[in-house]
């Protein structure tokens, strides 16, 4: 029985033996995992050495351990986040004021018909009688209001911030973040930035910030956005520079800076900081579906906005310079017609009799390549630079002019002169007046500048240029990449109401799904030009595009004026 009875019993010691050394074993290598040095590189957990693979000892109780003294042990925690901005927004903070406006409307503007209950409702009687009431009380006035931030540029009390925050307010208040409540006059504003200048009467000097280059800021920079979002003061939020050069189509101007950093509703007019404390940003508009922040931001870079707040500061309105011509994209096709490897540059659709450039320096169907030493990558380039500039400023200008680049001197005028000119007939057709350098035209999804109007905007040849250049079989209509051609005579103006002013070959048909009907060419438009060379014959345009074909090109671009003289470029491919 002895026996029996003993092994289980022994059986028993041996695996608690055997648990107790395997345990033991275990806290040694969680303990080196931790405390072993670090040799690895920060945020990487070195591995616990490997346990050698040897026979387990005998099953003897295990001598107890002596204490020992140990610092508690913790895992090292790798800094992987930008350092902290709170040092940097505590010298910010008081800089960015609150902007609340307030507005005296109508009760009755812009409502609608009072609604009415359905026939037949329970509560038709109560609904109707509610509407008619206040439909009674039509006339009053309520006061309206509205929150937006803005920042100080000057202890003296000047304030920038959007002009969309403050348009059409009548009170203007300044909340600054300690509590103090100041009122503000309007100093300037300009619609065409979104920007405007204010200016409060301070006891004491405040406090103020400066506006940094924002040309020197890359994708990916850290950036700090301050403002009122819905009311709540002084709210700081950071993220980086997510795109730069945006255009949102905002105005003619668009350069913005795109950023993830959360901007809401009572943002605008805020500042964008970068790490350095300094404005390179304004924050003007987000994109949102819901109305709140999906971390697309746009604010107006500092290098545009500073020259614009010195001058709503000096003048209390801006002095843009202005060059006088209408422009259009450079598209792949019209590239390809004037030789251009790439489509880049601004395409002189017509110049504005009058104008700075009327003299001949700059001349319809000029590709405008650099500006005062700016590259103008792409056709809202120009307008940016150019109203940058110094009115009265003589710039270098090169243009791409019958294949060859060439450089012109030009005299900057003030873009506010070109109202005379727009009053004077060179208007758009859709009776917008020019701006002075581009107007968009809603038909070409703003991508097109409205061409020059009358003969103002194109060399028009004097009558007795052609007299006796026609040959006998000119008169004879041809077809030319899918255009039924004709002479410009009395009859075919009255047809189409061609204007006298226009000449050139007259289009009579366009045939259905050509290159040319694609591109938007209709009966009555005016082929003034094929590829810099004015066009007096349908002869003469079908010996130019054969010409451009032994050339090797593989679009030609054509000058078309409509029939009230509009000019515009359009590239037709010939195959």
């Amino acid at each position: 029985m002895a026996p029996t009875n003993r092994s289980p019993f022994r059986r028993t010691l041996a695996l608690m033996a055997s648990a107790a050394i395997l345990a033991q074993v275990g806290v040694s290598g969680i303990a080196y995992a931790q405390t072993a040095p670090e040799t690895t590189a920060p945020g990487v957990i070195a591995p616990a050495p490997a346990t050698p693979e040897t026979a387990a000892p005998a099953p003897t109780p295990p001598a107890p351990a002596a204490p020992q003294q140990t610092a508690p042990i913790q895992a090292a925690v790798p800094n992987t986040g930008p350092a902290s901005v709170a040092d940097l927004a505590e010298g910010l903070l008081d800089a960015v004021v609150n902007i609340s406006t307030s507005q005296k409307v109508k009760d009755d503007e812009g409502a609608g018909p009072a609604p009415r209950a359905p026939d037949g409702s329970p509560f038709q009687e109560f609904f109707n009688d509610f509407f008619n009431k206040q439909q009674g009380n039509k006339g009053g006035n309520h006061n309206v209001s509205s929150l937006g931030s803005g920042f100080v540029i000057d202890p003296a009390g000047y304030i920038v911030t959007n002009n969309h925050v403050i348009e059409g307010a009548d009170d203007i208040e300044i909340n600054f973040a300690n509590g103090s409540k100041l009122k503000a006059k309007l100093i300037g504003t300009d619609t065409k930035t979104d920007l405007s200048v204010l200016k409060v009467e301070p006891k004491t000097p405040l406090k103020s910030v400066k506006f940094g280059d924002s040309s020197t800021m890359r994708i990916g920079d850290w950036v700090m956005a301050i403002g009122n979002p819905f009311g709540f003061g002084g709210s700081v939020t950071v993220g980086i520079i997510s795109g730069r050069g945006r255009n949102i189509n905002a105005g003619p101007y668009d350069n913005f800076i795109q950023t993830d950093a959360a901007i809401n509703k009572g943002n605008s007019g805020g500042p964008l900081f970068n790490m350095k404390g300094e404005v390179i940003g304004i924050n003007t508009a987000i994109i949102s579906p819901s109305g709140g922040s999906i971390g697309i931001g746009f604010s107006v870079p500092s290098e545009l906005a500073s020259g614009v707040v010195d001058q709503l500061r000096e003048y209390g309105e801006t002095r843009r310079g202005w060059l006088g011509v209408r422009i259009q994209p450079v598209t792949d096709d019209i590239a390809d017609s004037l030789g251009l490897d790439t489509a880049k540059g601004a395409l002189v659709a017509g110049v504005i009799k009058g104008g700075p450039v009327d003299d001949g320096s700059i001349k319809a169907g000029d590709v405008i390549l650099k500006f005062d030493g700016k590259t103008v990558s792409e056709m809202r380039d120009l307008p940016r630079v150019v109203a940058e500039s110094t009115v009265g400023k003589e710039v270098d200008v090169v243009v791409l002019r019958d294949g060859k680049e060439q450089t012109v001197k030009v005299k900057l005028g003030r873009l506010e002169d070109s109202d005379q000119a727009a009053a004077s007939g060179d208007a758009a057709p859709d009776g917008s007046q020019d701006d002075g350098v581009i107007t968009p035209d809603p038909g070409e999804n703003n991508d097109m500048d409205q061409p020059d109007s009358g003969d103002q905007a194109k060399p028009a040849p004097t009558p007795d240029q052609h007299k006796g250049q026609v040959s006998p079989d000119a008169a004879t209509p041809k077809n030319v990449l899918g255009l039924s051609l004709s002479l410009l005579s009395a009859e075919t103006r009255k047809a189409f109401s061609i204007a006298e002013s226009v000449d050139g070959v007259v289009v009579t048909e366009v045939t259905p799904g050509s290159a040319s009907a694609e591109k938007g060419l209709k009966p009555g438009d005016v082929i003034v030009e094929v590829a810099q060379e004015f066009m007096k014959s349908p002869d003469a345009v079908a010996a130019k595009v054969q010409a451009l074909k032994q050339e090797g090109r593989r679009n030609a671009q054509l000058m078309i004026a409509s029939a009230n003289g509009d000019l515009r470029f359009v590239a037709v491919p010939m195959e």
